[in-house]
């Protein structure tokens, strides 16, 4: 009997039939038992930003009223209106955004810099130098507080800027990344035609190594961004000028001892949770169409 016979008789077998059917059936039910499911953890994800938004349309009181209130109120403005009377609102943005900035550029280029050399290049102690580096990703950032401070006061940078960018402008764990996606992604040829052209080590991490990279130097950027962003206890330990608070500092101070305006806090909190919003949909694009990339343009 010929494959076409054997096709036909199958397609005539009523047993079979049933069983073909109830296959595409389980496939479909387990399709929709993911979707479900995958719509439930998205909504689950949702809810505390939906929370947090209608809680700043909220007077306290209304906050603090039983049951729960889940639908948005008429308070958003005037609590906006309170935060912006109550802290120097655009100075503390325009200091966050310069600080967080200015140290997600300065971690990708020196972590890519040392992530590039630990990957393609060899030199004396080099996994060595890697371990001891690992070692100092495990350790808790707490550890650190009480000697970066020794040290930034030492140096007189108490007060300024450069005590919040200078000493994370490089991070284990952003060397890890970017070395593993070195490792994987550069070939060891693409260097050797780099270093026959004449290339030395910068422009071959500039011309070879950065394209390759672009998509862990996309998330990196991104995550050091949200991170210096939403930092709250070193600012607050070294930033003594009222002048030069980052928001989240600034933010603290709507919390007072005695009466505390519930509704306001949910306000500033709002506020500084939609300019992360907006970098992160502008760098996820770039992220998501850059993750596969890694081609040299010449």
């Amino acid at each position: 009997m010929s494959t076409t016979d054997l096709g036909t008789a199958r397609l005539g077998d009523p047993t079979q039939q049933r069983a073909d059917r109830a296959i595409v059936r389980r496939s479909r039910a387990g399709r929709v038992v993911i979707h479900v499911c995958l719509v439930l953890a998205a909504l689950l994800s949702i809810f505390p930003f939906y929370w947090l938004v209608a809680m700043a349309t909220q007077s306290t009181a209304e906050i603090f009223g039983y049951p729960p209130k889940l639908t948005f109120g008429g308070q958003l403005l005037a609590n906006v209106r309170d935060v912006v009377t109550s802290i120097d609102l655009l100075d503390a943005l325009l200091n966050t955004v310069f600080v967080a900035g200015a140290s997600a550029v300065l971690v990708m280029l020196f972590d890519s810099l040392a992530a590039f050399a630990f990957a393609k290049y060899r030199f004396p102690g080099r996994d060595k130098l890697f371990v001891v580096l690992l070692v100092t990703f495990l350790l808790p950032g707490s550890l650190s507080l009480v000697p970066s401070f020794i040290l930034v006061s030492r140096l007189g940078w108490v007060g300024g800027f450069e005590s919040l960018i200078i000493p994370g402008m490089a991070n284990a764990f952003g060397i890890f990344l970017l070395r593993q996606i070195a490792s994987s992604s550069i070939d060891d040829s693409l260097i050797e035609s780099a270093r026959i052209d004449g290339a030395g080590f910068f422009k071959t991490w500039w011309f070879v190594g950065v394209p390759m990279m672009r998509g862990g130097l996309a998330f990196l950027g991104i995550f050091t961004f949200i991170a210096q962003w939403n930092d709250y206890v070193w600012p607050l330990i070294v930033l003594v000028d009222p002048e030069r608070q980052t928001l989240q500092t600034a933010l603290q101070s709507l919390n007072t001892i005695y009466n505390t305006e519930y509704g306001m806090v949910m306000a500033g909190a709002l506020i500084s949770v939609v300019p992360l919003i907006v970098v992160f949909a502008l760098g996820a694009r770039h992220l998501i169409a850059n993750i596969g990339a890694g081609a040299l343009k010449g």
